[in-house]
């Protein structure tokens, strides 16, 4: 080690930016995170990577496009209210 380090030109913060991807701070519920945090411990992946990719998952399952059997049987119901 050197006796001295020059820290004129550091920063604070991350020592590496991660592009694409936001550091936030949020609160779960403890049974939710105790449950991500088992399941990684079974994966052997961080907990974190596990909460991201359930939540891309959801965005992905709930912005598919309404198919056609869907949406005669949503035509179907709303008709019969309106008659």
């Amino acid at each position: 080690m050197k006796k001295e380090y020059d820290f004129s030109k550091a920063r604070r913060g991350a020592p590496l930016s991660v592009k694409g991807k936001s550091r936030i701070t949020m609160y779960l519920d403890n049974e939710i995170l105790d449950a991500f945090r088992a399941l990684a411990e079974q994966s052997g992946r961080g907990y974190q990577t596990l909460i991201n990719e359930v939540l891309g998952d959801y965005l992905t399952r709930s912005a598919r496009p309404v198919d056609a059997r869907t949406l005669r049987r949503i035509l179907r119901e709303e008709l019969k209210k309106v008659s």
